[in-house]
């Protein structure tokens, strides 16, 4: 039984007032079925009524049929952080999902920049949405409902976010939606520094990933390690990197020449600065 049904018994509020009795009775994701049944009316009634609060800056609609009531302090973005909201949206789409890449990082104190775009691992294909200043940037992974997962708390409920070790194999799986390779190198200079990198859990979570990225992984680790003057055993990645018999270019877009780190098989074909 949905919350909106559970208070049924109340009073419903005037239209007007719509959101701030959302906001007020927890409620911060709504369908045009629940406002519906919330202000009694028939559900060719609803919209014209959404459409006035959306004018008023009091809701904004993620999709169709979908709404998002808008606390006071957010009114002149027209829209919520995307955190407020992500989890339900992800389910009405009927897809897994978690935050990954630079926002995960941020969130795992390990963001150098704050990140611009709120960046979704998820299995399906989806469009990239933006709401004002709110921009979600999807990322397709068909393997990633295969990654571990936390639940963190936000400040409308809880969403899906990529443990510390799956932020950073992501990363360096794709260092373009990390803003770069030198940039990836700073974020597991981070995590290393602030003690956020399990040696057992990355080898587990590792072993879903191309040996490819398991090498790039654990070559960066080594360097970022004696920049920070920080240690992590990388010896059961290691374990896993020695499955290739070829050498892995370090960036995959470059050239085919360089030296090759013999622990990891990397061919070192760019040079990697990070900012520690």
């Amino acid at each position: 039984m949905s919350d909106i049904a559970v208070r049924r018994a109340e009073p419903g509020p005037p239209a007007r007032e719509l959101a701030d009795w959302l906001i007020s009775h927890g409620q911060h994701w709504v369908t045009l079925a629940q406002v519906s049944e919330l202000l009694t009316l028939p559900p060719e009634q609803v919209p014209p009524i959404m459409a006035r609060l959306r004018r008023n800056g009091k809701v904004f609609s993620p999709l169709r049929g979908a709404y998002v009531p808008i606390p006071p302090e957010y009114r002149s973005w027209r829209a919520v952080p995307a955190s407020h909201f992500i989890d339900p949206l992800m389910a009405h789409l009927g897809h897994s999902y978690y935050v990954g890449l630079l926002s995960a990082a941020e969130i795992h104190g390990a963001a150098h920049q704050r990140p611009q775009i709120f960046q979704v691992v998820t299995t399906g294909r989806l469009r990239d949405r933006g709401f004002g200043r709110v921009k979600i940037e999807f990322v397709s992974d068909a393997r990633s409902d295969k990654h571990p997962v936390m639940r963190v708390n936000t400040p409308t409920g809880t969403m899906n976010v990529s443990t510390p070790e799956v932020t950073l194999l992501d990363l360096v799986a794709s260092p373009p939606h990390g803003g770069g390779l030198s940039n990836v190198a700073t974020v597991a200079g981070e995590l290393l520094q602030e003690g956020r990198l399990d040696a057992r859990a990355l080898a587990d979570a590792a072993s879903t990933y191309p040996i490819s990225v398991i090498q790039r992984t654990g070559w960066l680790l080594d360097e970022v390690a004696a920049v920070t003057d920080t240690d992590i055993d990388t010896e059961a990645l290691a374990a896993l990197a020695r499955r290739r018999v070829e050498p892995t270019p370090l960036s995959a877009s470059g050239k085919r020449a360089g030296p090759i780190d013999e622990r990891w098989n990397v061919r070192l074909n760019t040079t990697v600065e990070p900012d520690l």
